[in-house]
């Protein structure tokens, strides 16, 4: 016979332990950190579940169009990477990135390579930039609308967003100075280019006031650009951080610009950058070090081979163009389509627009039967602070074609017609 021996709620028989499964199992609810209270889940992400399906027409999350992907070229650039850099391409590498693509970046906006941090995709920069300035109950200042996602980023740490009145040329930098009480915000968050839900972009007059405000007050701009690289109409307007730059060449610059390569060369790659002064670059890289050591080495080398063998130079050209023609078959069919009362925005560029239904219509009810039809959207209220933007509904252009926009919006535009007439 086997012998046994007693261990508490488990008995040893040979090389097999029995475990006492009477006790009760663990309360997970018991050890959540406090900061879960504010994590909720994505509307965009949730709703891309449902719209990965064939049949569904999707305006509903901001993809880029997959069908212009540069699939020889990245072939291509991969296969020069592991020829030509070789085993070191897979290896660990440093927090800070690989030093080529920082040069890239640094000279992209005339600062130096130690001004530049490679993140994870611009979401990880936004997510370290708030735990490196921002503690519970510090304030920051956001456009109203905002960025979903820089709000599901800061809300764990126990921020309060102060939202500044927006239209149709951006924030109104002239309403900021009644934000200061009763206690001054650290950092003003915005997407001064094709924002992100609107479609909007800021002046190049309230670019400048903001700079002054920001200075006038010691607070931090957080420059969100994922979209400059995707104008359709207009001449383009300096970023914050180029209106900074003789303050940034001391590290006495207000701006922290957040850039990616996401929308102009691909999502997949996860390859975004922080540039500011660098005292700061030196919190976020022992922030990033405790999150991930570092952003991907290969997709680095991949991504910097992209930027400097003329496959961006070929690129952004394409899909201004693809992204101009959807953008118009977008606006022709609310156009044609739409019921009276509603209005939309009418970008110079990036991938989004905002449109606003009559007061009585929730676009979050909206939704579902929008699904029924093979359609969908994004919801405005979540983009939205204190409780507003009910009847707004945000619609990207860059992913479907202009045939499938045309068709779709054809068949939203039937079910807005309904719960306006309710």
């Amino acid at each position: 016979m086997p012998q046994r021996h007693g261990l508490g709620n488990q008995e040893v028989l040979g090389n097999q332990t029995e475990i006492d499964q009477s006790n009760p199992t663990m309360n997970w609810n018991n050890l959540y950190a406090k900061r879960t209270r504010w994590m909720t889940r994505s509307a965009i992400r949730e709703v891309l579940k449902v719209t990965a399906q064939r049949e569904i027409i999707s305006f509903a999350g901001g993809l880029p169009a997959a069908d212009l992907f540069p699939l020889d070229r990245v072939s291509e650039a991969a296969t020069r990477v592991l020829k030509t850099i070789g085993p070191s391409a897979l290896q660990y590498s440093q927090t800070e990135g690989i030093g080529g693509l920082r040069d890239w970046i640094a000279g992209k906006f005339n600062v130096q390579r130690e001004n530049v941090l490679i993140t994870s995709g611009s979401q990880q920069a936004l997510d370290l930039i708030g735990r490196v300035i921002l503690d519970e109950g510090d304030r920051a200042i956001v456009e109203s609308p905002t960025y979903l996602a820089l709000l599901s980023a800061w809300r764990p740490l126990g921020v309060e967003f102060i939202p500044a009145p927006a239209d149709a040329d951006g924030m109104q930098v002239d309403q900021l100075e009644a934000l200061l009480q009763p206690q001054r915000p650290k950092c003003i968050y915005l997407t001064p280019n094709f924002q992100n839900p609107q479609g909007t972009t800021l002046t190049q007059e309230r670019r400048i006031a903001l700079l002054e405000f920001a200075r006038k007050h010691s607070i931090a701009i957080v420059e969100d650009n994922p979209y400059s690289e995707l104008r359709y109409r207009g001449a383009s307007l300096p970023h914050l951080i180029d209106l900074d730059a003789d303050a940034q060449a001391t590290n006495d610059g207000v701006v922290i610009h957040v850039g990616t390569f996401s929308k102009v060369l691909m999502p997949g790659l996860r390859i975004g950058w922080v540039v500011a002064a660098s005292p700061l670059i030196d919190k976020l890289v022992l922030a990033k070090q405790a999150a991930d050591l570092h952003t991907s080495t290969f997709n680095q080398h991949v991504a910097l081979e992209l930027a400097t063998n003329g496959c961006m130079d070929e690129l952004i050209p394409r899909l201004r163009q693809a992204y101009r023609e959807r953008l118009e078959a977008m606006l022709a069919a609310l156009e044609a389509h739409f019921p009276r009362g509603a209005s939309w925005m009418r970008p110079d560029g990036g991938i989004f627009l905002l449109a606003t239904l009559p007061k009585s219509v929730n676009t979050t009810e909206l939704l579902p039967p929008a699904l029924e039809q093979n359609v969908a959207f994004v919801p405005g209220e979540e983009f939205h602070l204190n409780g507003e933007g009910r009847n707004t509904l945000r619609l990207n252009f860059s992913n479907p074609t202009p045939g499938k926009i045309n068709a779709g919006i054809e068949r939203l535009a039937e079910v807005v017609k309904r719960a306006c007439s309710a």
